[in-house]
């Protein structure tokens, strides 16, 4: 009893299904059991398609003809009828079934003992069968014997799934790791490549400011260039944060026992007044000595505070910033006049990209917020926000060293 057989080269999804099935070690043990057990001389694992039919796993003991990789015509095949039907077939003798003596498959592949079940991935899709034939007839419709071929089918298509799986998370894997590559040059670049012309454009400003005797509408612009360069380094510094902490681990924050934070704060208010020259900034700084934190994104928090009560605020109506610390913890807040937060809006204030109503011309990305959350929760503390009609506050707080022993 031998068939002649076709193989061809296989494209890539099946050259995978049959690489797939070679690398189930208990395919060939399930094989054997079931010439044993059935008496058949030829059982396989075959990958049906509409157009294909290929032996994946053989076992052979009739010189059948069929190895792993080989091909039958599916239109000549039995097993083409179960991926249609998705029923088991089991002939005793063909020559005398009923519903087989005419067929053409058991005369044209010399059977006459024939069984064969569907094989299902995990969410119901064909994948092929598993089959067994012989010359003889052969006593096969008890019900054991389909409840093995049905139990080792189901056991051939688990590890199907999970091979299929795998190899998803082999690719989501690799993915993830060619997005990461693209993230750090993209930090590269926001890091470098447009941080650095920023500063040289602010300091070029600066020395005109202190060194030229320029016009007041000279003078206008000037202040006008620092004002957006300032504007675009915070920006730059926050897409920086969100690609480094929410892509890439977190936010990174280095606590000390420092007392430099009033000074820092001092800087960034500073740094604000000399940038909104028309807006009246009312401080209250009194911290002790002794915080334990990370000065540089403390400052970093309160410069995004501050930029986004400018931005919102009454501009007729001084921000006020207050700051203290005891042994219990350290406070800060920022408040400024103006409109009413909506309370959907408020809710979802910390959110990256969100906005609340800005005034026109006001331009942002919706992180400086969620960035000062992030710090606020590196330095196990708080950030929360009240709005009333008289004011909107943001209050950062985190426990001292005292509350935490």
């Amino acid at each position: 009893m031998a068939v002649s057989t076709v193989t061809t080269s296989l494209p890539k999804g099946l050259a995978d299904d049959l690489a797939a099935v070679a690398s189930i070690d208990v395919i060939p043990k399930i094989l054997d059991v079931i010439c044993r057990t059935t008496g058949l001389g030829f059982s396989a694992v075959a990958r049906v398609t509409e157009e294909r039919w290929i032996a994946c796993a053989v076992q052979d003991e009739i010189a059948f003809g069929l190895a792993p990789g080989g091909e039958l015509q599916v239109r000549t095949t039995i097993c083409n009828e179960i991926r249609e039907n998705r029923q088991a077939v089991i002939i005793d003798h063909a020559a005398e079934d009923p519903g087989f003596r005419d067929h053409p498959t058991p005369k044209l592949y010399g059977f006459q003992s024939y069984i064969s079940v569907p094989i299902l991935r995990a969410d119901g899709r064909f994948f092929g069968t598993l089959c067994a034939i012989d010359p003889r007839p052969a006593h096969l419709g008890s019900p054991e014997t389909l409840q093995m071929f049905q139990l080792f089918a189901d056991l051939i298509g688990m590890h199907l799934t999970w091979a299929e799986r795998l190899s998803a998370s082999e690719t989501a894997l690799l993915e993830a790791r060619q997005a990461a590559e693209l993230r750090e040059q993209f930090v590269a670049v926001l890091g470098h490549d447009l941080r650095n012309p920023l500063a040289a454009i602010d300091v070029n400003a600066l020395l005109l400011l202190k060194s030229a005797a320029l016009s007041e509408p000279a003078t206008r612009v000037v202040q006008g260039m620092r004002k957006s360069a300032a504007r675009m380094a915070g920006l730059i510094d926050n897409v920086l944060d969100f690609a480094r902490g929410r892509l890439g681990g977190g936010m990174a924050v280095e606590r000390i026992d420092d007392c430099g934070v009033v000074l820092a704060l001092e800087q960034v208010l500073s740094e604000m007044r000399s940038l909104h020259p028309d807006r009246a900034i009312e401080s209250d700084l009194q911290p002790d000595d002794g915080i334990n934190c990370d000065t540089a994104r403390i400052a970093q928090l309160f410069a995004n505070l501050l930029a986004n009560a400018l931005t919102h605020g009454d501009p007729s109506a001084p921000v006020r910033v207050q700051c203290r610390s005891d042994a219990r913890g350290f406070e800060l807040s920022v408040s400024n006049g103006g409109e009413r937060i909506p309370a959907d809006t408020l809710a979802r204030l910390f959110q990256p990209f969100a906005r609340g109503p800005a005034p026109v011309g006001a331009k942002g990305l919706g992180l400086g917020l969620y960035i000062a959350s992030e710090i606020a929760r590196g330095h196990d503390g708080t950030l929360t926000v009240a709005s009333t009609a008289a004011e909107t506050r943001f209050t950062f707080w985190m426990p001292g060293l005292g509350s935490r022993e």
